[in-house]
């Protein structure tokens, strides 16, 4: 064994006497602007490589070479480039840079009065070779650090009648609420295939998390750039686009040389506001007609949702004779929202490019994000020896103070004085938002609803107090569990109900879900609840219309889904019910009385002339839904269905088990559906939902084993995908056996509104739609709308238009709020 181990070292001292040893030197420095101000996020690169780094925001840089003469270059957009060589040995070295203004010679251009400025030239070249500049990498795999950051400015003291408070003992307006990094190999195969994978991702004051790691190249070779449907949902239209000289204004501001390139920097100026346009500089490289650099930003007046502002900073660089990559992009938002005042900055910097990587078979499948085991795993000193930016003192302090408090909060005296000071009664709690009481060690929580969405009115239970409890806990992973107890109590009836549901959620790599009901409860005749309880007491009160109609029943329900991946999600369930008819109230009460008019019998009187019969129901449903294509993200412990590109396909058959606990129902009936979201990026958005439905066999069939339709008869708008705006809830319940339903919605997102004159300020868009019905040749309908939404950012009005085969021809307005609309 000794000898072994002699052997061993022996052989160690050999092999280190024969090589040499090779260590990398650290280059650092400050990159400034001529006169002493740092330059945030300049660029420090080895010349004839991509290898380099990107300065922080106080413009230092750092980063390791290998021994031996090289020439450093330093960038900075709207900056001269500056180029020094030196020798590298192993000692570390200390290099700092000063880049001038950019100076731009205009020498050669003459314009006469009149004449059609230079710039206008060069766009139309570099439109011309857009489509080859931006198919020109086909294929590759680099790495990539992103940074992100997320500062508050000022916010209010409270928010929604709740104190704001960070728990961080600091009182100050300013703060950084949000600091992330991640390390990524980003890997691309044209013309749809990405994959990312997470080397590494750190977020301050979360050990457990993962932070901002998906990188995102936004590019100007693209016709239309999106940022997202939260930014623009049409996106925004590029300086270099085929129809870009029809929105943009440019000027030519002068040409530099650069790595013996010739280079001219381009103003674009929106020809018109409140169009989805950039304005700013790019930089466009003579004869190559490529970009060499993009400073552009968007402002509100150009569409922007959510912000105030959006900067957007990118540097190209070259990889090869031919070939050029993007090196650094940098997104600044800013904003206000409900008395948030915050800005930040996200950062990307892309290195080690490999333009002919080998990839194994399959290696792009449906994941497209995945977080290594180990990602968030590492420590301080690793994020140290492989940061490409170094961290400024302000994100030291951010990531020391937001760690030191994750510590105070892991704490067991500090959970326990947390939830003491959370868990505090209070009447607007019971009144408005509801108690809700937490134990942070045990991952629980218990809450109540507030009474506000407790107390109901409807014509046979009276006054109506329904108390609904929920307890959650949470495991590991997506593991929980939660209980909701119900008690119902109907106060001029004199009558209770009471239920209790079980709810497990688990499964490691894909979501799956059982839900355990029973009691008793009262229920709408089409079981889907078209009707909000807190809406109906209101127009039974106010207008004298009882449009829920109600029965009660004993009931058992278990329900099992799975998520078994691509896309494909999978259900079975089986209810029993005990249904009991239920009558109206003999004297009701009204706050106005109409001479004219009078509650209507509690049951749909639209389909029949007598309340439904006690009955039994065991029913048993199975259901698949599938979105073909569908994308994940993949976390260590579980997999995120993020959707995808094709529809939503969804099946499901119901049967009526006759004599099964008393069963006397006896049919099978079955349902298809299609759904999309279709982005037309400038030209809009537009949704559609077709279905088809009916029953294989209706021997015995009630009227809640119908097929129903969803109607609404209330100013409020149900979902337009969904629903028929004016038509009656049971008007078109049926048992068939074929029905066809389909709805189509086309959200026009800016388009024409933008070109109204004072309309367009407003940044309200137009939507229409249509929604149609067939039952039988005399069984049809059709409804058209039009509407404008985005008012004041919440609020859609829509004029609706009813077609019956009557002959009749319904009109109405109606109202949609995001909290109330369904």
């Amino acid at each position: 064994m000794q000898n072994q181990v002699f052997r061993q070292l022996l052989l160690s001292i050999i092999i280190l006497s024969c090589y040499p040893i090779v260590q990398a030197a650290t280059v650092s420095g400050i990159v400034r602007e001529a006169g002493g101000q740092p330059l945030p996020f300049a660029s420090v690169m080895i010349k004839g490589s991509s290898k380099g780094t990107t300065a922080n925001a106080k413009g230092y840089y750092s980063f390791q070479v290998d021994p031996g003469k090289l020439i450093l270059v330093a960038q900075h957009i709207g900056h001269k480039s500056i180029e020094k060589q030196i020798t590298v040995g192993n000692s570390n070295l200390e290099l700092d840079f000063e880049l001038e203004l950019q100076r731009y010679d205009l020498k050669e251009v003459i314009v006469s009065s009149g004449a059609e400025d230079p710039a206008y030239a060069i766009i139309r070249k570099a439109i011309a070779s857009r489509e080859e500049h931006l198919k020109e990498v086909k294929r590759f795999q680099c790495e990539v650090y992103l940074k992100g950051q997320l500062q508050l400015r000022n916010y209010p003291k409270k928010f929604m009648g709740k104190t704001v408070d960070f728990e961080d003992g600091d009182t100050s307006k300013k703060k950084m609420i949000f600091l992330s990094e991640s390390v990524v190999r980003y890997s691309v195969q044209e013309p749809l295939s990405r994959k990312t994978e997470v080397l590494s991702s750190k977020v301050g004051g979360q050990s457990d998390g993962f932070g901002f790691a998906n990188p995102q190249i936004i590019s100007l070779y693209e016709n239309i750039v999106s940022l997202g449907r939260g930014l623009n949902p049409r996106g925004f239209v590029s300086p270099i686009a085929n129809n870009a000289l029809s929105f943009y204004k440019y000027h030519f501001e002068g040409t530099f040389f650069e790595n013996g390139k010739e280079i001219s920097r381009i103003k674009v100026t929106p020809k018109r506001k409140f169009e989805p346009l950039f304005s700013g500089y790019i930089n466009i490289v003579e004869d190559e007609w490529r970009i060499q650099a993009v400073q552009v930003k968007l402002l509100k007046e150009q569409g922007m949702q959510l912000l105030d502002t959006l900067v957007l900073e990118q540097l190209y660089v070259p990889i090869s004779n031919k070939t050029w990559v993007i090196k650094s992009q940098v997104l600044y938002p800013s904003g206000k929202i409900l008395g948030f005042d915050f800005w930040g900055n996200f950062l990307q910097v892309y290195d080690k490019f490999d333009l002919n990587p080998t990839f194994k078979r399959k290696f792009f499948d449906n994941t497209i994000l995945k977080f290594e085991d180990s990602a968030n795993k590492k420590n301080m000193a690793y994020w140290d020896s492989i940061r490409p930016i170094p961290l400024v003192l302000e994100e030291q302090k951010t990531y020391k103070k937001l760690d030191s408090l994750e510590e105070v909060r892991k704490n067991p005296h500090y959970m326990d004085s947390l939830d003491r000071r959370r868990n505090k009664f209070g009447i607007s709690g019971l009144l408005l938002t509801g108690l809700n009481f937490g134990h942070t060690k045990n991952k629980s929580s218990f809450s109540i609803n507030p009474l506000i969405r407790s107390l109901y009115y409807n014509t046979v239970e009276g006054g109506v107090l329904q108390l609904s409890m929920d307890y959650n806990k949470g495991f590991k992973g997506r593991e929980a569990i939660s209980i909701s107890p119900v008690i119902r109590y109907g106060m001029a009836n004199q009558h209770w109900n009471g239920s209790l549901a079980f709810n497990y959620t688990y499964g490691k790599k894909y979501r799956k879900n059982l839900t355990i009901s029973g009691g008793s409860d009262v229920f709408q005749f089409n079981n889907a609840a078209p009707i909000l309880p807190i809406l109906n007491s209101f127009v039974t009160l106010r207008n004298e219309f009882n449009y829920m109609k109600i029965y009660e029943a004993g009931f058992f329900k278990m329900r099992f889904e799975a998520d078994a991946g691509s896309g494909l999600n999978f259900g079975a369930e089986f209810q029993f019910q005990n249904r009991r008819p239920l009558e109206n109230l003999p004297d009701l009460p009204r706050w106005k009385d109409y001479p004219d008019r009078d509650f209507t019998p509690n049951y749909p009187t639209e389909i029949t002339n007598a309340n439904m019969i006690a009955n039994k129901a065991s029913l048993l449903t199975l259901s698949a839904r599938w979105r073909p294509g569908a994308r994940y993200i993949e976390f260590p412990d579980q997999k995120i269905n993020i959707g995808s590109r094709y529809p939503i396909f969804n099946a499901s058959i119901t049967t009526g088990i006759e004599g099964l606990l008393g069963s006397d129902v006896h049919y099978t009936k079955w349902r298809f559906s299609i759904n999309d979201n279709l982005n037309l990026k400038l030209a809009g958005r537009l949704n559609y939902n077709f279905a088809v439905a009916g029953f294989l066999n209706d021997q015995k069939t009630f009227i809640p084993d119908y097929l129903h339709f969803q109607g609404n008869q209330l100013f409020l708008a149900s979902n337009f995908l969904n629903s028929f705006q004016l038509a009656p809830y049971y008007q078109y319940s049926n048992h068939a056996n074929f029905n066809a339903s389909g709805h189509i919605e086309y959200h026009f997102n800016g388009l024409l509104t933008n070109k109204i004159p004072g309309f367009k300020k407003l940044n309200w868009f137009f939507v229409t739609g249509a929604s149609a019905l067939h039952i039988a040749p005399d069984q049809q309908y059709l409804e058209t709308y039009f509407g404008i939404e985005n008012i004041f950012k919440v609020i859609r009005i829509d004029f609706v238009q009813g077609f019956e085969k009557s002959g009749a021809k319904p009109t109405g307005f109606r109202l949609s709020l995001p909290l109330l609309s369904r």
